[in-house]
């Protein structure tokens, strides 16, 4: 897990937070093994801007990949950093619900881990519509 931590931790580094001041870094790693970061980037008007997470799908997607295989999510300081409601449901477009979420700290350690199950029980996915 130290390479997803170590991406989340350089795109947390990037966030563009003049607004909120609450830098979030991500990471995804896709079903070949490879890592993606993302950062959150904030517009003065406030709806415009983007997460953490969808960020990190977009870099994924843009290389290739089809399905995140796991997560990790750091926001700042010590305070547990979740997904957001629409982060959980972007996520789980291109995830099945035992991938696990963890939430680490500024600094990197793991606060806790999470199943998207977890996160988002009984979710609407790509298979409800087939």
């Amino acid at each position: 897990m130290d390479d997803l931590v170590q991406a989340a931790k350089a795109a947390r580094a990037k966030a563009h937070a003049p607004y909120s001041k609450f830098n979030v870094g991500a990471a995804m790693r896709d079903e070949h093994g490879r890592v993606f970061g993302g950062c959150n980037i904030e517009n003065a008007a406030y709806p415009q801007g983007w997460c953490a997470e969808p960020s990190a799908i977009s870099a994924l997607i843009m290389a290739g990949g089809t399905q995140v295989t796991e997560v990790a999510v750091m926001g700042n300081g010590d305070a547990l950093c979740t997904p957001c409601g629409g982060c959980r449901q972007k996520i789980r477009e291109f995830a099945k619900g035992d991938v696990k979420i963890h939430c680490l700290t500024e600094d990197g350690t793991l606060i806790r881990s999470f199943t998207l199950d977890e996160l988002l029980p009984a979710s609407f996915g790509p298979e409800n519509l087939a």
